[in-house]
């Protein structure tokens, strides 16, 4: 770089403090260090910048020197005296990420008088020949204005307020100078940018508050005395500054209420995602902690409105057994009384020690439901938007459980009613092997219309039916339910299949609520020898499939008739069939047959297929296994009903 600037005669200095600084950051930072090396016509900039936080007073190599003049100081403690010696300026920067320390070289003259003293540039002050500093002229103030950053940058202002300290501490003849700020997050005040060597106290130093608004707070302080022009010079210095740290203040205010309105849309999405009660209760903590809060809990109300730890969560995992028997505690003064009184004002509330924080109502649709209880940061206390997003969590959090319990009561009254239509156990009959798989659809707070039944006739015989009302829900699940009283009815009073059939189409008809139903139906008794004599009807039901143990394909059987509530009159043939020891009879719903893959069905003839090399199993066996094939045929939950019911000759 030097070379290509023709900048030759600063070698051997630049070298040396280059060495200097970075032996201090790798000393002291240990981490990875960044060299940025600027050249001009006029001279030399390095600043080597590391990774780490801390004052830069940290980087002094040795122990700390008290002498000034370089030749007394030895050689492992020279420290930043070297740089202070040789560079014609210097100073630091402060980074969300580090710190860095810059020095610069000026070109020396072309007599080989040494580095030259050049006319200070407009933001420098020279004593008089009384040794007094003169007072700068207008220009030299306005030059000292002139630095502007991008207001929206990455972050401007450790640079701004560097280059700025710089000038008025030139201007003024301050051996150093620092900007200190403190941003309201806990963190105390931070040094901002520094200049020349740190003030020393006992000096004279000329301090100057920032005027900014909260939680910002902030000084300018020079080493120099505070002479008629000096004072005004760092006020007029410090406003500058202050107006860039308002305008620092407002972008990360309008940063942070973005990353607010964007973590409460994804926590609402998340809570809005779960519909099991426990599960949305243990999210509530993980989205709380360590966000907005040291630790979280979250209460729920039984039925007598007694408080119920549902789920905890601390930012440190080892406290936690702590927190829980803390929050156990019981007494007038524990946390428990004060989430109590939470609950029963409807009002936030804070908490004391030793678990310091601040309790929030959970309440949707005028409901109580508990309380949100949150601790505060580990450094400071939440500030006014962060109570603020809190609360509006709570709200959701609670309208999240009021959902989830809403949805699981749906799902309880659902399975209650599905189980309702459906046997409870089949029937044990010798000779003849009953099973049966159900599967509900997907959506498990919807009653499908699938059903099966195992039925006693009074002559000996058992009914086997399986049916599919059209449409789900409550009102398809009542059809369902009528369909299978009227069959029980008509078939307990010995009525032949055809007149059943013939009865409840009428039903349907008139009371069906233009809903339909297929059913298939076969009576079962004994035949001669060990045979099964079956009598099939079909009302628009799926022909069942015929296993033989005796081998040979998978076939299927019986004539189609016509479903039940759609005509006045229906058709309803009879197929005869004959099982021998070990056959079986497959009847299934068309949530088998119409089971999805994209766009492929799973198919009668898959179905044939897959109960083909399953001849001669039990019942039990054949419906399990065609169930699980149905089922693995597609990683989607099952759009609609999938009932299996198998009737097998089990003679000896």
């Amino acid at each position: 770089m030097l070379a290509e600037a023709d900048l030759d005669e600063l070698l051997n200095e630049a070298l040396l403090l280059t060495t200097e600084l970075s032996t201090n950051a790798v000393e002291h930072a240990r981490t990875e260090l960044d060299i940025e090396v600027t050249a001009d016509q006029a001279g030399l900039t390095v600043t080597v910048s590391d990774f780490a936080a801390g004052p830069v007073d940290e980087l002094t190599v040795g122990v700390r020197n008290q002498a000034t003049d370089i030749a007394e100081v030895a050689e492992r403690g020279r420290g930043l005296l070297l740089v202070d010696h040789f560079a014609s300026r210097w100073g630091t920067t402060y980074l969300r990420t580090g710190k860095g320390v810059w020095f610069r070289l000026d070109r020396s003259d072309r007599k080989g008088k040494g580095p030259a003293t050049p006319a200070p540039p407009a933001s420098a002050a020279q004593p008089d020949s009384a040794g007094q500093t003169a007072v700068p002229s207008p220009g030299a103030m306005n030059a000292l204005m002139q630095t502007t950053p991008d207001p929206y940058a990455e972050d401007p202002l450790p640079d701004f307020a560097a280059g700025l300290l710089t000038r008025v501490a030139e201007m003024v003849g301050a051996a150093g100078g620092v900007v200190r700020l403190d941003r309201g997050d806990g963190q105390g005040a931070q040094v901002l940018a520094r200049y020349g060597r740190q003030p020393r106290a006992g000096n004279d130093l000329l301090r100057v508050p920032l005027a900014v608004h909260r939680p910002y707070a902030g000084e300018l302080e020079l080493d120099a005395a505070p002479t008629a022009y000096a004072q005004p010079l760092a006020v007029l210095t410090a406003e500058r500054l202050s107006l860039h740290l308002e305008n620092d203040r407002l972008r990360r205010a309008d940063v942070r209420r973005q990353a607010w309105l964007t973590f409460l849309a994804e926590a609402s999405e998340l809570l809005a995602q779960s519909l099991d009660v426990e599960l949305t209760m243990a999210l509530i903590p993980q989205l709380v902690v360590p966000r907005l809060g040291q630790w979280c809990a979250v209460h729920t109300t039984d039925e007598w409105g007694r408080l119920r730890l549902a789920a905890a969560s601390h930012a440190d995992e080892s406290v936690l057994p702590q927190l829980h028997a803390t929050l156990r505690e019981a007494g007038p003064d524990s946390i428990l009384a004060r989430l109590r009184e939470a609950s029963r004002n409807g009002t936030r509330t804070p908490l004391g020690a030793p678990m310091e924080g601040f309790a929030v109502p959970l309440i949707a649709r005028g409901q109580r439901l508990g309380t949100l209880a949150v601790g505060r940061h580990q450094r400071h206390r939440q500030d006014p938007d962060e109570i603020a997003v809190l609360e509006d969590v709570a709200r959701r959090a609670a309208l999240a459980i009021e959902n989830a319990r809403i949805h699981a009561e749906r799902r309880r009254v659902a399975q209650t009613l599905q189980q309702s239509l459906l046997p409870p156990v089949l029937p044990v009959v010798e000779g003849i092997g009953f099973a049966a798989e159900y599967v509900p659809t997907g959506g498990d707070v919807d009653v499908g219309g699938d059903f099966y039944d195992v039925v006693p006739l009074p002559d000996g015989r058992w009914l086997v039916v399986i049916g599919d009302v059209s449409g789900k829900g409550v009102q398809a699940a009542a059809v369902t339910g009528l369909v299978r009283d009227v069959i029980r009815v008509l078939a307990g009073d010995g009525k032949p299949l055809p007149e059943v059939l013939a009865r409840l189409n009428e039903t349907l008809v008139d009371r069906g609520a233009g809903r339909y139903c297929t059913l298939a139906l076969a009576a079962v008794g004994p035949g001669e020898g060990d045979r099964l004599d079956v009598g099939l009807h079909l009302a628009g039901h799926d022909r069942p499939v015929l296993l033989r143990s005796s081998g040979g394909p998978a076939a299927f059987v019986g004539t189609g008739g016509t479903a039940l509530g759609l005509l006045d009159t229906i058709a309803s043939p009879t197929a005869q069939l004959a099982l021998a020891p070990g056959d079986c009879l497959v009847f299934y719903t068309d949530g088998v047959t119409e089971r999805r893959r994209g766009r492929e069905l799973f198919g009668t003839g898959r179905l044939r297929d897959a109960a083909a090399p399953l001849a001669g199993y039990s019942a039990d066996v054949v419906a399990a296994r065609l169930r699980s094939t149905a089922i693995n045929f597609s990683v989607e939950e099952p759009r609609d009903d999938i009932a299996i019911l198998v009737l097998r000759n089990d003679a000896a």
